[in-house]
């Protein structure tokens, strides 16, 4: 699993992968710090931080695209499959390296709670809740567009999967406020990355909310697992 990890999270740098998802990441998010923050004069952090946390539905493709699809199109997916390396160690070693450039890519937007640091005031015990929900739900976007980087056949199509992916939990998200039936509304509500992460942002450590963070992470992975295996023993 280290192997794996170690060649994934050095391919994000030599190739431009790593560099345009920080770079397209740190760019949109500096435009909402601008817009929320400075130009407000404003120190609410929180909001910010919410905003921030839709970057994930529309760049986490750009981290796991091809991470599986790619070893597909290139015919080297047989030999991973059958390298000494256990599949669960092939899927946690990948998605521990695009896990590991999301965590980067976190650490670097504390820039912007240094600049309110600077002029305002900052409550750390808050701001280490908010961005535990941060970079949990980048956790869980990641989890789901590794297991369908694993059923697609090229990059393109794994990044096309997962955005269409990710725009649908936010299209969950929405309905969920629309819908009148209760029963069907509390599903919507159980089911989304974001209402999850309200709590989060209100500086509010939810155990409920960390144990469904993480079994999203989890579930999707043993998925990926599972979708590698019945490829291994098929041969396709």
């Amino acid at each position: 699993m280290k192997a794996i990890w170690k060649r994934e999270l050095r391919s994000y740098f030599t190739t431009p992968v790593g560099y345009v998802f920080i770079g397209v990441f740190l760019l949109v998010s500096s435009i909402l710090f601008f817009l929320t923050i400075l130009r407000q004069h404003s120190g609410d952090l929180p909001t910010f931080i919410g905003q921030m946390s839709y970057l994930w539905m529309l760049l986490s493709p750009v981290l796991t695209m091809r991470l599986l699809a790619e070893e597909r199109q290139k015919r080297t997916d047989q030999l991973l499959l059958t390298s000494p390396v256990s599949l669960t160690g092939i899927v946690a070693g990948k998605y521990l390296a695009a896990a590991t450039v999301l965590g980067i890519t976190s650490g670097l937007t504390l820039v912007y709670v240094a600049v309110v640091a600077v002029y305002g005031r900052v409550y750390p015990a808050e701001l280490a809740v908010n961005y535990l929900g941060f970079v949990l739900q980048g956790c869980a976007f990641t989890a789901l567009d590794l297991f369908l980087s694993g059923c697609a056949g090229t990059p393109v199509t794994a990044a096309v999967m997962g955005f269409g992916a990710n725009f649908l939990l936010w299209m969950t998200d929405l309905l969920r406020d629309q819908v009148s039936v209760g029963w069907l509304s509390r599903i919507l509500s159980f089911g989304s990355l974001y209402s999850r992460n309200e709590t989060f942002l209100m500086g509010q450590l939810s155990f409920a909310g960390l144990v469904y963070e993480i079994s999203f992470v989890i579930l999707f992975l043993a998925l990926t697992v599972h979708r590698l295996d019945s490829r291994r023993m098929s041969g396709t």
